[in-house]
């Protein structure tokens, strides 16, 4: 939105780095960043890439601590790079992108997305009650990776796809990652090697809203005809 406020940093952030920023803020980091980064995300945007002059690969190498994002309730971040251990946790609104993340990611997550476009250390999902994450799982460790006492893996519908499409795009927008670009420009080829990750209850949750939706469309649409 153009009354969005853009700060553009450079360097090692350090730990907490754009805690709990409201909507109205953008925060870029270009460098790297400590435990902790936006944690409380409470409407804003973060965005974490590495330095143009970095001779590392961005997918192969950790760019932020751990726990990036704990408790995060709105906004979005974005991290050009892999994250350490419970990335998400508690997340319970925010739109996440990440490139790969470490052990507990979405841990006790309660609601919002998050995309990951690799690997996923164990435990992943545990406790998660809400929200949905999709993972890129081309090398089929996901199912042995992800605690599924309370989640289920499922191949992603049409309206999933283009969900997250739609998240790879923001990500690629927000840090010209080199992976995500690679990825939309493969997008149809590689598409079928996401998972969905969905808490059980959840998922019946959101089954029954849709079916007193539909429920209530024919109601109104029988009225219009009456």
């Amino acid at each position: 939105p153009d009354d969005t406020i853009v700060i553009n940093c450079h360097g090692a952030g350090g730990q907490s780095f754009g805690a709990f920023i409201p909507k109205g803020l953008t925060l870029n980091l270009t460098g790297d960043s400590n435990d902790y980064f936006g944690k409380g995300l409470s409407g804003g945007t973060l965005a974490l890439t590495p330095p143009a002059n970095a001779t590392y690969r961005p997918e192969e190498n950790i760019l932020v601590g751990n726990v990036a994002f704990y408790g995060a309730t709105a906004g979005q971040g974005f991290v050009n790079g892999l994250a350490g251990q419970r990335f998400g946790a508690r997340n319970s609104g925010a739109e996440l992108v990440v490139e790969g993340v470490g052990e507990n990611g979405c841990e006790y997550m309660t609601g919002g997305e998050v995309l990951v476009l690799g690997e996923v250390g164990l435990n992943f999902a545990a406790g998660m009650s809400g929200g949905i994450a999709y993972v890129y799982d081309e090398t089929k460790t996901l199912k042995s990776h992800c605690n599924l006492e309370l989640v289920e893996l499922v191949h992603p519908d049409e309206t999933d796809i283009a969900r997250i499409r739609e998240l790879l795009e923001a990500h690629v927008e927000a840090t010209a990652s080199p992976l995500g670009v690679m990825m939309l420009y493969q997008f149809d080829d590689i598409k079928t090697h996401f998972t969905k990750v969905i808490p059980i209850e959840y998922a019946k949750m959101l089954d029954l809203i849709t079916e007193y939706e539909a429920q209530e469309l024919a109601f109104e649409i029988t009225k219009m005809g009456a």
